[in-house]
């Protein structure tokens, strides 16, 4: 029996951020296993078998010279797009001429690395984008211009006069992407000042930072979207998929169909159960009631859906022929794993206000029971670090070829602009 390329690779990703702050793409890191040699030409063509035509485009990021090497040599015309290393290209006359014959095929290349080290205009002309980060000393000077800035007119011209982003450094062909931004403040000005194609990950911890004083709110888009759902009569599968897109929206249901104002007879720990007991003329009041103070904040929103990316994960890790009552509580457990960057309080002090089953508390807050060992993995597989996710692969005596396959069948089944409920 041949062996499957996805037993010889360890993957994760990173989301890409639109202008709008929607996922616009997913990056895809591959590392070869060691001691494997892994058929990058098998890869890919297993890919384009599981990729939807829906799913955000991919951009594929080597995390070794040698699987670089095997993409620019095999992949086909309208392959992912392939990230290259700007020290490897310099260090590597080789590479370079991989990069070449792989233009001349048609395939769509991604320069990577400092913007104090763009590549000159004879290798630029290789490459259709570039994934660019920023030097210490222009990201201080940046974020400090941008910090002053009174309007996005001021800022950018600001921003120009300090030579941080003049046309000279941003050469590469339109449409740059920017990653590895630790401030909020960076991130808006490459999104919003330089209509920047993508961000790769987000702020998280500066976002948290910037919002510290606000009252936390649940989605007006998601409020909508399931005022909308229970206008035309959709699904309870349909209802209960957007409920889930918004952990602070979940949370809050969960808090109301469990008060005293309601007098139910017994616990609601799940959302779905909550659905069919509250029914949909007192949801419906509900979530009315919530409008007026929603949050319609864009910085947010990349925090709330990789929240929702890593729920749909653990989801899809919990052990195969589990119930699927048991895969819902999954992904509330993940879902609700960050509420504490969320709500601005102790995780274990908001899950103890609902009467969630055992088995989510202890993985969120003591990192113990079944469910810890898929939390963690969901975590884990949002990074470029391998380590990690080996560590765990070892320990629970997980198949690395399933855990490759559930990764990117969750990543395939995304929308561009996701959360969105089929059919809303």
């Amino acid at each position: 029996m041949v062996q499957s390329v996805f037993s010889a690779l360890t993957l994760g990703y990173r989301p890409l951020w639109s202008r709008a702050r929607r996922l616009v793409g997913i990056q895809l890191f591959v590392h070869e296993d060691p001691g494997c040699n892994a058929d990058m030409g098998h890869f890919l063509r297993s890919l384009d078998e599981i990729w939807s035509q829906q799913a955000p485009p991919l951009l594929i990021s080597a995390q070794s010279r040698q699987v670089l090497c095997n993409l620019l040599e095999h992949a086909p015309q309208g392959s992912p797009w392939i990230e290259v290393r700007g020290d490897w290209l310099q260090q590597d006359e080789g590479i370079y001429e991989l990069v070449q014959k792989a233009k001349a095929r048609g395939l769509m290349l991604v320069w990577g690395g400092s913007l104090a080290d763009v590549p000159d205009a004879d290798a630029a002309r290789c490459f259709a984008s570039s994934l660019l980060s920023l030097p210490p000393e222009g990201a201080n000077g940046i974020a400090n211009v941008v910090r002053s800035a009174t309007g996005k007119l001021e800022a950018a011209a600001k921003v120009e006069e300090a030579g941080f982003f003049t046309d000279q450094s941003l050469s590469l062909l339109g449409g740059q992407m920017y990653q590895g931004l630790q401030s909020l403040e960076l991130a808006r000005a490459c999104l919003d000042v330089h209509d920047a194609a993508g961000v790769a990950g987000w702020p998280v911890a500066d976002t948290i930072q910037a919002f510290r004083l606000q009252q936390p709110q649940p989605s007006r888009d998601v409020l909508f979207r399931l005022m909308k759902a229970i206008d035309k009569e959709q699904s309870l599968d349909v209802m209960e998929e957007i409920l889930s897109s918004d952990p602070v929206l979940a949370y809050r249901f969960l808090l109301y169909t469990n008060s005293a104002a309601l007098g139910l007879r017994r616990g609601v720990d799940s959302l779905r159960r909550g659905l069919v007991m509250l029914g949909l003329g007192t949801l419906e009041r509900w979530l009315a009631d919530q409008l007026p103070h929603a949050c319609s904040e864009p910085d947010l929103v990349p925090l709330r859906t990789q929240t929702v990316l890593r729920a749909r994960l653990a989801e899809q890790l919990i052990e195969a022929g589990v119930s699927l009552e048991l895969q819902r509580e999954m992904y509330l457990c993940s879902l609700f794993s960050q509420l504490d960057l969320l709500l601005h309080e102790p995780v274990a002090n908001i899950l103890r206000r609902t009467p969630l089953n055992e088995r989510i508390f202890n993985a969120i807050v003591t990192r113990t029971g079944p469910y810890a060992a898929v939390l963690q993995m969901s975590q884990a597989l949002e990074s470029s670090d391998a380590a990690p996710i080996r560590q765990l692969r070892e320990q629970e005596e997980w198949d690395t070829e399933e855990i490759n396959r559930l990764l990117l069948r969750m990543l395939s089944e995304l929308k561009l602009g996701m959360p969105q409920a089929q059919g809303a």
